[in-house]
């Protein structure tokens, strides 16, 4: 096993992180709140309100823990793709199979979401909280419920125990494993069609296959994102949903199919720089290291 590219996941997805969190914000509060009538109602909204930080919301946990998710997510991959091809380093000019990558894209998927299912839950909570200085107050006028991404955490784990933390997760399982496959191959495929002779492709081609491989991604993984983002923020202040097909039900019952490509613009401009920037770091740290 080769922990080069879990360093290098690690650094390139603090990297990733920093970039589009605010795009993130945006579009968790879309997905979950009926307030708001579009990117850019949301975004004035949160800046009168709430000023520059209010887009930086839930960062400082994050920051860290999906360095460690995107450690993860890497270097999963690329440890599974090795052991699927035999091959003890990347070969450009052999490069692996489409099966194989999207294979290895599902496992990796399949790793990050043990650990990403709480991480990812106290980011959307924190996400959703206004952070009024006067009154501390939240959008709904009741009490901010958590102070931090620690006290956020043991409020959840005291309330509803260690499968409150998991909240979600099953909906979080279905939208990472296939589409962190679909994510991976889009980035091989370009890759390889934009290089010829087997080169190891330019700066310019990593952040532009990186950028699609992210875009086409997250489009395929909308729709689940959308109720994954429901059912974690289901019991901070009432439960209303029993499960994901309930989630389902309910949420196109009340506001028709088109719920669930709710911040399906706001995630793919979140998705371009964001996976550009970590493709790119990722492949030159890998020279690096």
């Amino acid at each position: 096993m080769s922990f080069t590219e879990f360093i290098a996941g690690w650094i390139s997805g603090a990297l990733g992180l920093v970039i589009g969190h605010p795009i993130d914000t945006v579009k968790v509060r879309i997905q979950t709140q009926s307030r708001y009538h579009g990117i850019i109602d949301c975004i004035v909204k949160t800046y009168k309100k709430e000023m520059v930080l209010g887009f930086f919301k839930g960062m400082s946990f994050p920051v860290g823990s999906v360095a460690i998710s995107n450690s993860l997510l890497f270097g999963s991959y690329s440890n599974a793709l090795y052991y699927l091809t035999d091959k003890t380093c990347k070969d450009w000019k052999n490069p692996p199979g489409n099966h194989q990558v999207f294979v290895a894209g599902c496992f990796s998927g399949l790793v990050q979401v043990y650990f990403t299912a709480p991480v990812d839950l106290i980011k959307v909570r924190l996400q959703n909280q206004t952070d009024s200085m006067q009154s501390h107050k939240t959008e709904a006028g009741i009490q901010a419920k958590y102070r931090g991404p620690v006290h956020c955490a043991a409020s959840i784990f005291r309330e509803e125990g260690i499968t409150g933390l998991y909240r979600g997760s099953t909906a979080l399982a279905l939208r990472d494993i296939p589409t962190v496959g679909i994510y991976f191959l889009t980035y091989e495929v370009l890759c390889k069609w934009m290089t010829s002779n087997g080169e190891m492709p330019s700066s310019w081609t990593m952040l532009f296959a990186g950028g699609c491989a992210g875009t086409v991604g997250w489009a395929a993984a909308n729709p689940m994102d959308v109720i994954k983002s429901r059912l974690q923020m289901d019991g901070m202040y009432k439960a209303q949903y029993q499960g994901i097909f309930d989630c389902i039900y309910k949420s196109i019952k009340q506001e028709g199919f088109r719920v669930l490509l709710k911040g399906l613009t706001v995630n793919s401009l979140r998705a371009f720089p964001v996976n550009a920037v970590t493709f790119l770091g990722y492949e030159k740290l890998l020279q690096i290291l």
